[in-house]
C-alpha cells in the first residue's frame, strides 16, 4: 500500500475506506475529503488508472480485486485507461479548500484531470 499514513484507523478499516473512496472518485470524477486522505487516495487511484491502460489479464484482475463496483472497474478499463494512454501519471488534482467547520481539519477536493 502506498504511503505511510495510518489515518487514525486499523488496517482493515483503512483499506476498506480507501477502496471505497477510490471507487467513488473514479465513478464521479471528484470527491471532497481531508488533505491526508486525498493524498492517499491520489496514489491508489493513479495506480488503478495505470493498470487500466494495460489490457493484460493481470491488470484486469488487480483492478477487479481493488475496486468495489464492477461498473466502475469496466469504466477504468474501457474509458479512463484509453483516455490517459499517452499521459505518464498525474491523472488527479488536489485543491485545498480550507478548514472544516466542526473540527478545523484541512479539507481538499480531489478530481480527475
Amino acid at each position: 500500500m502506498p504511503g505511510t499514513r495510518k489515518l487514525g484507523r486499523a488496517t482493515d478499516h483503512r483499506l476498506a475506506m480507501l477502496r471505497a473512496m477510490v471507487t467513488f472518485l473514479l465513478e464521479n470524477g471528484r470527491i471532497e475529503t481531508t488533505v491526508a486522505k486525498a493524498k492517499e487516495v491520489r496514489s491508489l487511484a493513479e495506480k488503478m488508472i495505470t493498470y487500466g491502460k494495460e489490457t493484460d489479464l493481470h491488470s484486469k484482475r488487480k483492478i477487479y480485486s481493488f475496486i468495489t463496483k464492477e461498473a466502475v472497474s469496466k469504466k477504468v478499463m474501457d474509458e479512463l485507461g484509453p483516455k490517459y494512454k499517452d499521459v505518464n501519471g498525474g491523472y488527479t488534482r488536489i485543491y485545498k479548500i480550507g478548514p472544516r467547520r466542526g473540527d478545523a481539519a484541512e479539507m481538499a477536493i480531489i478530481e480527475l484531470v
